[in-house]
């Protein structure tokens, strides 16, 4: 069977490289998707493992449509009955680009039409109730190549299911995870994150660093798709539980807010890890001998801090984080003119998306 694992542009080769740590093997590679091949236990595995990825999704069917009868008759065709049962409540998601059918909801409305009327064949009913569990249906178009999936899981993965309360412009989990990763963090290393937020980046670290898969404590929709045998997820997750390595870190997050670093506080507490806290303003960061990763997400100048305050903070930063030698340094933004403002030009850039604000990470290496 074909899966789909989606996520934000750039971390393709992120989502690839877990998906081979997994052992789980990959078949292409496009813009903000990952496909992959396997059977549901692979999927359930994906589902809990996946750190950078923002959905799994399990294909039904893939065609080709540029007129709304092709559309229809191309997910009418589909084994529906298979997937679905009488009462199924079926939700349509959908999406299309640079495609002749360019209008989502009329996509969405045909696709539903079209199971609806798959349905209805394979029941012999004249009408379907709808009243049991829900089933996402996701409908992806894409230069007129229609993609009909299955959506396992629910919430989205970056709902871990530890952060239950938010700062201003917080970084989601998948990206947190992948500026982590980016950073060449390992559990020997201490690693800082001096302007930390609801703890998002060293939560994730600390996840990283004792392997804990960040679906573990989460439901997926797919545990009440009755056409699985009923174990995939529970395997998945003695897995899970087994690969667990607890150690010592040296992770710590500080934020210049005292009310932000009582949730990061409540936050690590319901993800099961250790990380040390600390309510203190960037130009109080102590000075650390040896080698270590600093990563940050300061404000943009556009919904926290005026343009003239957020340049004087990047001032500063640039003035703290000379003081920590030997050091990593990942800091995202997207202020346009960050390097000229923090006065050195980055080792490597890499454009990405932060709550749909084009983005880039600075990256400073030894």
């Amino acid at each position: 069977m074909r899966f789909i694992a989606t996520c934000k542009l750039g971390l393709e080769a992120l989502v690839a490289s877990e998906l081979r740590r997994l052992q789980i093997e990959t078949e292409s590679v496009a813009d903000a998707r990952v496909t992959f091949l396997g059977d549901f236990s692979t999927m359930a595995r994906a589902c809990l493992w996946l750190r950078t990825a923002e959905r799994v999704l399990f294909e039904v069917g893939a065609f080709e449509a540029t007129t709304f009868d092709q559309l229809f008759e191309g997910v009418k065709a589909l084994p529906w009955k298979r997937y679905l049962k009488r009462d199924t409540f079926i939700h349509v998601n959908g999406k299309s680009a640079k495609s002749t059918l360019f209008s989502v909801s009329d996509c969405q409305s045909i696709t539903k039409k079209a199971i609806v009327e798959s349905m209805k064949a394979a029941y012999g009913n004249i009408n379907l109730p709808e009243t049991g569990k829900e089933v996402i249906v996701e409908v992806g178009i894409l230069k007129d190549q229609v993609t009909i999936a299955l959506d396992p899981c629910g919430a989205g993965l970056s709902r871990r299911g530890y952060r239950t309360y938010n700062v201003a412009a917080p970084i989601s989990e998948t990206l947190g995870a992948a500026i982590v990763t980016l950073s060449r963090y390992y559990a020997d290393k201490p690693f800082i994150d001096p302007m930390c937020g609801s703890g998002t980046m060293p939560i994730e670290a600390a996840m990283i660093a004792e392997n804990r898969a960040p679906g573990l404590n989460r439901p997926f929709a797919a545990e009440d798709w009755h056409f699985l045998t009923g174990n995939e997820f529970t395997l998945a997750r003695e897995e899970a539980k087994d690969s667990i390595t607890p150690q010592k870190l040296m992770i710590e997050g500080s934020d210049i807010d005292a009310r932000s670093i009582d949730l990061c506080k409540k936050h690590a507490k319901k993800a099961g890890i250790m990380v040390n806290w600390a309510v203190r303003p960037v130009k109080d960061l102590p000075v650390r001998e040896g080698r270590g990763v600093l990563v940050c997400n300061p404000p943009y100048g556009e919904r926290m801090l005026k343009k003239s305050e957020t340049e004087r903070l990047y001032r500063e930063m640039r003035t703290v984080f000379d003081r920590l030698e030997g050091w990593n340094k990942s800091i995202i933004t997207g202020y346009p003119s960050f390097e000229q403002v923090y006065g050195k030009k980055a080792d490597k850039r890499r454009k990405l998306s932060n709550g749909g604000m084009p983005c880039t990470l600075y990256q400073y290496f030894l």
